[in-house]
């Protein structure tokens, strides 16, 4: 059963901004990007259709899914940064960021999540459809950090060196289960 994860198009978000689990509007090549997403990964006709419920997402996965069903799975989404939602980098208190920084695969922004705790409930979500759709091929739209955290799991790759992983806006990664 092939699984296959596929990093939204790209986001129309000013430098500099951290945007994690808000809703962004996506670029305006938005159509033609989908298109060329579609046709590289020509999914099988049967594939179940899995999507973050971020828009940026979910748009992305109507295209691919052509009118059948998609299901949205709020496991998908990216990290959640909590207060640093929205505002920019340069404007957030520097001791917080710093701190962060040191061990953000343990630590979270004020109110958000770690990135271990993205890894945990991407984990889960993986593992628990693989269990509900065995036989079945899965196409799952989501986010960079959802990406780099299940590509570096199945790499024997730490998390704190996930972000070493090069995931494009657009871009196919067929996942080992």
């Amino acid at each position: 059963m092939p699984v296959i994860l596929v990093r939204h198009t790209a986001v129309a978000v000013e430098p500099g901004v951290c945007y994690g689990a808000s809703e962004v509007p996506l670029a305006d090549d938005f159509p033609a990007a989908a298109e060329r997403v579609r046709r590289l990964l020509l999914p099988p006709p049967r594939a179940r259709i899995i999507s973050s419920p971020s828009q940026r997402c979910l748009r992305l996965a109507r295209v691919l899914a052509n009118g059948a069903d998609l299901t949205p799975d709020p496991r998908l989404l990216e990290l959640t940064f909590g207060a640093w939602e929205g505002r920019h980098w340069d404007d957030l208190p520097r001791a917080e960021v710093d701190a962060w920084s040191a061990d953000f695969v343990n630590r979270a922004p004020p109110g958000g999540e770690s990135f271990s705790q993205l890894a945990a409930r991407a984990e889960d979500c993986i593992t628990d459809l693989i269990s509900h759709h065995s036989g079945e091929s899965l196409v799952l739209v989501t986010h960079a950090g959802v990406i780099r955290a299940l590509l570096a799991s199945r790499s024997e790759l730490p998390l704190r060196d996930a972000f070493s992983i090069s995931v494009e806006f657009g871009g196919i990664y067929p996942l080992v289960p």
